[in-house]
Order: structure tokens, then C-alpha cells, then sequence
């Protein structure tokens, strides 16, 4: 196969056509053409000629499939394409396709160098990135999906890398899924109010605006027994938390005190540019208290490695940070602070020179310090952490009473990555890759005038940490949201009216329910390939993996795992199998913590990437796509036919 040029060029807004031929031959290349190391033809979008002599090479076939996703999503050079069309000497399929009103990207540039390419790059320019695209216009500007078509590969992967780079944490995930919702007919619902219900509704509700439960009711629901499909996965992921008490204070530098949250690689976490977000308790003109989302986007935290020359042993012995005193957040150096505050707020110098001279990092302030608006003088955060903050949301430093803000990277995630554009370079894949494709694929999932039962996405937090939490999956959470829903349309079916509703209802619907855990999965590590057990070796590309495991660590079994499969193969979509090394332990999901709460039939499934808990980690754009068919699929009335085409009754 020839090599694959790189991909780098200065982007702006460009139109990518379509047309219904060429979206058909697209899918039937995606879809059809083997997983195993085979190449879709990189011209399947742009040239509908199927008498190219460019598509009749024998090497077309090899040329790797998401060439096809990438030009069809806008994520492919301009003038690499150009290079590539030259050495198979056919330039003109380059023009062939002509410009659709109907699909136009915004993106940002990708490569500064790019500049001297100058008008030599415009010329040539016909494909587009995903990169920055406006998440909150995209998602007022999606119609609901009894109104709308069904989402493209094109606006599923770069609307999830928006997602990304608008959720970095749990709550702005949480508030970006909500926005979704909003935009697509869903009608906010809040567990301490009544609910009142109809065939045909969309709703959600959220729990400490960190979990989210979104449904939608099938207008030809079955009072008697209605069978509920869920996918569940997590907001949650590995990072570093401020302690209540974050001020900190050494070698001349004002440092923010953190503790670790889940099972983090934290030396990735070392030389990065990093912020904070997180939400904030603010104290508004009225005197009432509410919550509002911050997220500082400029680089203002550093943790920095010890050089070389002091630590000569580190690349024999291995990085061995202590995440007590080593994985400390640098904010400002002490005299630069102190700058800044006579140039400030009185507030900001105080505590800037009381930390001078306090080892433990405590500084005093007039104001605010101490993060509970009690102004005793015993300050728990830097004044000028808090002026950060009280600029970000347009309020005074005052007004902050206190927060929980996670360290973040500021790093914006990026689809189109690699030589052949098919990865996605981003933190937050696990578990923010299945919340979005489950939750694009509830939000675009027709039929729901045919449908019989109810759509459910469930989104929990602390899934790094156990789940035993008020808001996590080990919450009365989901059963309490099934069997208010159960109830309540049981009632309406003619049920009696009590306190009980229908006899056994609930656990009737429960019986002939699914659920989906939806998890990042681990893919074959080139570099490290035995510590994949050698029969199940998920790549990346290849498609959603269904994990097993014999000890119960996932709860798949014979049932649940044949249904989903069934399911994919009757779609064309291709799944892979995951089983631990006997000599390795295994992880853990959601899967068992809701299949013994519920009794509920569950499948545990991933997306595969790699540098799992990393700073920064890894997927293919073909995956995220293969994800969503499949839970579209899963939410349709294709489910329903493939549960009735067999007979596994107990």
C-alpha cells in the first residue's frame, strides 16, 4: 500500500457535497468492506464515478477505511489530498463533487506553519475539519427527531469533539447533555414534583447536575408490561480535585492543594498546560444562593517535572511521583502575585504577602478568603484563584461562598488525528464517548409513534470511584425513575389507582427489559501486545467491543451477548470481544452494580481506545460512528424484531 502523506493544513470554513448516491456508497464502503486491516477507497465521497480509474486500483481496497469517514466528515488536507491524487495521476475527481448549501463546517486551524501555503492551499481547498465547531448553535439548531433526519457520521464525530471540548467535568457534561436535550424536545421533569406523563413524551431529570436520566415514551405503549431499553454509562473521569482547603504555599510559589480522584495515570499529568472548572456557589444581588458552571480556558496551573541533572536515575528506575507532595498545581510565584495585587484588589495582596510567611500556605483576606463568606480572616483559598474565578462569571470575589472545581487540561480535543485522520486526541474518552453516542442516539432514534415501550439514557457520576454515591449507579436512581414511569403509564392504561398501581407492573417491565452498559474498552496496545489475552485482541476501528468476564466484573452473559450481536450483524455493524489474561485483574463498570440492583438483562460494551485514564487519550473516529448506529439501532424497533426472531425464554 502506498504511504499515507501527512495531513496538515490551515483550515478555515469550507462546504462538503453531498448527494443520496454517494451517501449510500459511503455506508456500503464503511460497513461492508472488512475490519481486519482493510482500506476504504479515500474518494468514495468526492467521486461518485464508479468508472474512476483511481477506484478501479487494486489497491483501493486497502486504503484504510476511515480515508472514506475522513473526506466524508471534512477531517482530510486539502493539500494532502492533493498529493495523494497526484501520484495515482487523477486530479480531477478533486473537482468533481460541487458544493452543498446543506453541510458546511467551522472549524479552527490546525497547523500555524501553515500560513506561508498562502492562496496555493485556497485553491485546492474542498475538505473540511471538525474542530471547533459552535456546540450551543448546533444544539438550538437541531430540530427534535420526530422532525428531523437522523445525525450524519459528518455531525456525530464533530459534534462530539464540541461535546468534549464544552464537558470538562462531570457537571458541564451533564449541563451540555441537558442543552441537547432541551434543543430536541425534552421536557425537564425534577424528582421532588409530580410527574405527569403521556404517551409520546420526552423527558429528563438530573441529580446533583452531575447524572442525567433522559426517556422518551412510546406512543403505543402497553399498560400491562412495558419493556424498557436503557443504555447507561458514566460523566465521571479520572483527575484532580481542589481539597476544601486549597491554599497552598512553598519555595516562593503559591500552589493550589489537590487530591486524587479515581485511578488516574498521574504522571501524564506532569508538564501539561492545566486550568480548573467546575461549579461555584454564588451569592446573587438578591441574597439568594445559586449554582453556576465555571471553566477557565487559559493555561493557569502547572505541575512541573524535576529536571534530569537532579534526578539522574528516573529513566532506569522509573517516574515515581508522591501525590501528596509531587502532584502540587504551581498558580503564581509569590512576588508576581503580590504584583498583581497592588495592581488589583487589596484582597489579592494580602493574602499574597501572608502567604510569604505562613509555610502551610494559609493567607488572610479582608474579604472573601476563607470560601464560606463568613470573613473570619482564615482563608481556605487564594485571593487570587478567587478573582480568576469571579471574572470568568462576571461577580464580584464576595459573592463566591464556595466551589468544587476539578483540574483540567486545557488542550482542546481534536477529531481528524493521525496520518490517515481517523483518530480522536482527547481527555474525557472514557466515559464521555458513550454518554454522547447514547445520548445522540436517543435524541435521533425515529419511530417512536411505533414504539411500545420506553428509551432510556442514563449518565451517572463517581463510576471511578465505586458509584456509591447519591448520584451514582449504586443509587436508588434508576429504579426509582422505572418505577415511577411504569406506574404511571400503567395507571392510565386502566390500572388501579393505589398507592401500588398495577399489580407487579414493575417487575413485569423489568423482565422484559435491556439494558446496555456502555464503557470505554481497552484496545491492543501495539507497543504492549501481551497484555491482551492472544484470542481477544480488540483494534481500534474495528468496532464496539462486548466484554466478558466469568467472575461477574461485566455482566455480560450467553443471552444478553447474543442479542446484541444479533443486532449488530443484522445492521452491518462490526462488533470485537474482550476477555481479561487469567493472570491480569480485571475492571469493572456499571453493568453488575445495575444488573443485580434490577434484575435487569445487561450486556457490558466499549468503545476500544487506548491510554485509558490518561491525561490524554485515544479513539478512532470509526468507532465513535459504529457506537452510535449501534445504540440507534439498539433504541429503534430493530431490537424488538430481534428479540422476537428467537426463543431464549426461560
Amino acid at each position: 500500500m502506498a504511504a499515507v502523506p501527512a495531513m496538515h493544513a490551515r483550515l478555515g470554513t469550507h462546504t462538503v457535497a453531498r448527494s443520496t448516491p454517494v451517501a449510500t456508497t459511503l455506508r456500503s464502503v464503511r460497513r461492508r468492506l472488512s475490519v481486519a486491516g482493510s482500506h476504504a477507497i479515500a474518494t468514495c465521497e468526492s467521486q461518485p464515478n464508479s468508472h474512476s480509474p483511481f477506484l478501479q486500483t487494486a489497491s483501493a481496497t486497502s486504503l484504510c477505511a476511515s480515508y472514506a469517514n475522513r473526506l466524508a466528515t471534512g477531517l482530510v488536507a486539502c493539500d494532502s489530498w492533493r498529493r495523494l491524487s497526484s501520484r495515482h495521476h487523477h486530479r480531477q475527481w478533486l473537482h468533481a463533487a460541487k458544493p452543498s448549501p446543506t453541510l458546511s463546517l467551522r472549524c479552527a486551524a490546525s497547523d500555524a506553519s501553515a500560513d506561508s501555503r498562502g492562496q496555493a492551499e485556497a485553491d485546492g481547498a474542498t475538505a473540511a475539519t471538525a474542530g471547533k465547531a459552535s456546540f450551543e448553535g448546533g444544539a438550538r439548531g437541531r430540530q427534535s427527531s420526530s422532525s428531523s433526519s437522523s445525525t450524519s457520521s459528518v455531525s456525530v464525530v464533530s459534534s462530539f469533539v464540541d461535546y468534549l471540548n464544552n464537558s470538562w467535568t462531570q457537571f458541564h457534561a451533564t449541563a451540555s447533555a441537558r442543552e441537547l436535550l432541551r434543543a430536541a424536545g425534552y421536557e425537564q421533569l425534577r424528582e421532588a414534583d409530580e410527574w405527569r406523563l403521556r404517551p409520546g413524551g420526552k423527558y429528563f431529570f438530573t441529580r446533583n447536575l452531575s447524572s442525567i436520566v433522559a426517556f422518551a415514551v412510546g406512543e403505543k405503549v402497553s399498560p400491562s408490561s412495558l419493556p424498557l431499553r436503557i443504555v447507561a454509562a458514566h460523566t465521571d473521569s479520572p483527575c484532580l480535585k481542589l481539597k476544601p482547603v486549597s491554599a497552598a504555599s512553598k519555595g516562593g510559589c503559591l500552589s493550589l492543594a489537590v487530591q486524587t480522584y479515581g485511578g488516574g495515570l498521574w504522571y501524564t499529568w506532569f508538564d501539561r498546560d492545566l486550568s480548573v472548572a467546575g461549579r461555584v456557589l454564588v451569592r446573587g444581588e438578591d441574597g439568594r444562593v445559586v449554582q453556576r458552571l465555571a471553566q477557565i480556558d487559559r493555561p493557569i496551573l502547572r505541575i512541573p517535572t524535576l529536571a534530569i541533572h537532579l534526578d539522574r536515575n528516573v529513566n532506569t528506575e522509573g517516574f515515581k511521583p508522591n501525590a501528596e507532595t509531587h502532584l502540587v498545581p504551581i498558580l503564581a510565584t509569590q512576588i508576581k502575585a503580590q504584583l498583581h495585587a497592588k495592581n488589583g484588589s487589596a484582597a489579592a495582596a494580602a493574602a499574597a504577602a501572608a502567604a510569604n510567611g505562613k509555610p502551610n500556605g494559609t493567607a488572610s483576606s479582608s474579604g472573601n478568603g476563607n470560601g464560606n463568606g463568613s470573613g473570619n480572616g482564615s482563608a481556605e483559598h487564594h485571593s487570587l484563584l478567587l478573582e480568576l474565578l469571579a471574572e470568568q462569571l462576571s461577580c464580584p470575589p464576595s459573592a463566591i461562598l464556595d466551589f468544587e472545581l476539578n483540574v483540567c487540561d486545557t488542550q482542546r480535543s481534536v477529531a481528524g488525528a493521525g496520518g490517515a485522520g481517523e483518530f480522536i486526541f482527547s481527555g474525557r474518552l472514557d466515559n464521555l464517548a458513550c454518554c454522547y453516542t447514547a445520548l445522540q442516539a436517543l435524541i435521533d432514534a425515529e419511530g417512536l409513534e411505533e414504539e411500545q415501550g420506553v428509551r432510556v439514557v442514563a449518565l451517572f457520576d463517581n463510576e471511578e470511584v465505586g458509584s456509591e454515591s447519591a448520584s451514582g449507579a449504586s443509587s436508588p436512581t434508576m429504579y426509582h425513575a422505572i418505577k415511577r414511569i411504569v406506574k404511571q403509564m400503567a395507571r392510565q392504561g386502566g390500572g388501579e389507582a393505589g398507592a401500588e398501581g398495577v399489580e407487579g407492573a414493575v417487575e413485569r417491565s423489568l423482565r422484559r427489559s435491556f439494558l446496555v452498559s456502555a464503557d470505554m474498552a481497552h484496545a491492543l496496545h501495539p507497543n504492549y501486545p501481551e497484555k491482551h489475552e492472544e484470542r481477544h485482541q480488540p483494534r481500534l476501528g474495528m468496532g464496539v467491543v462486548v466484554k466478558h468476564n466469568a467472575n461477574q466484573r461485566y455482566a455480560t452473559n450467553l443471552v444478553s451477548s447474543f442479542l446484541l450481536k444479533h443486532l449488530a450483524t443484522k445492521h452491518g455493524l462490526p462488533c470485537q470481544s474482550f476477555v481479561v489474561r487469567n493472570d491480569m485483574g480485571c475492571g469493572s463498570t456499571i453493568g453488575p452494580i445495575l444488573a443485580s440492583g434490577l434484575g435487569i438483562r445487561t450486556v457490558d460494551v466499549g468503545i476500544p481506545q487506548l491510554s485509558m485514564h490518561s491525561i490524554r487519550e485515544m479513539c478512532a473516529s470509526d468507532d465513535i460512528d459504529t457506537a452510535y448506529h449501534l445504540f440507534k439501532a439498539f433504541y429503534s424497533t430493530a431490537f424488538a424484531e430481534v428479540e422476537d426472531s428467537v426463543d431464549l425464554d426461560e
